[in-house]
């Protein structure tokens, strides 16, 4: 009798275990962010942006476009528009790069926090709308500073 009851409780045992790990991890989707990795001045006054798209997800993540306005030192910037259908890994990060014309007031703000070697203030807000792993639209905001970086001219991480 005990021995027939501990193999029941073993196949049991045996059987939770299995449906346990049957259903595999769960899926964890956060919304997605970017921010400035690396802006540079080119020598006709327009910049040379890196923007990092980064996913918290547990899952890859595709996004579908981008839209946000960029302020620099509090200055209205210039509005980033990509539509870069971007698979990002698993808590992971992508760079996308494009040109833009900055406003007078930005531009100036760069150039004297590079002639000073000092740090200015940048913020995004904006939407991502992604494609998978579901369809929807994030709005983001993130603030952040740019740095000159010594022996690179003109540009700022």
């Amino acid at each position: 009798m005990l021995r027939h009851a501990a193999f029941l409780l073993s196949v049991l045992i045996l059987a939770l275990t299995l449906a346990a790990c049957g259903s595999g991890p769960r899926k964890r989707i956060f919304p997605p962010t970017a921010s400035i990795q690396e802006l540079q001045v080119q020598d006709d006054g327009q910049w040379r942006v890196q923007l990092r798209i980064q996913s918290f997800s547990n899952v890859p993540h595709t996004v579908a476009a981008l839209s946000a306005q960029l302020r620099i030192g509090g200055a209205q910037a210039a509005t980033l528009e990509l539509a870069p259908n971007l698979t990002i890994g698993p808590q992971n990060a992508e760079i996308e790069e494009l040109l833009l014309t900055p406003s007078g007031e930005a531009a100036a703000r760069i150039a004297a926090a590079l002639a000073a070697g000092r740090s200015v203030t940048y913020a995004l807000d904006g939407t991502l709308t992604s494609t998978a792993p579901d369809k929807r639209r994030d709005d983001f905001s993130f603030e952040g500073q740019l740095w000159p970086q010594p022996g690179l001219p003109g540009v700022l991480r």
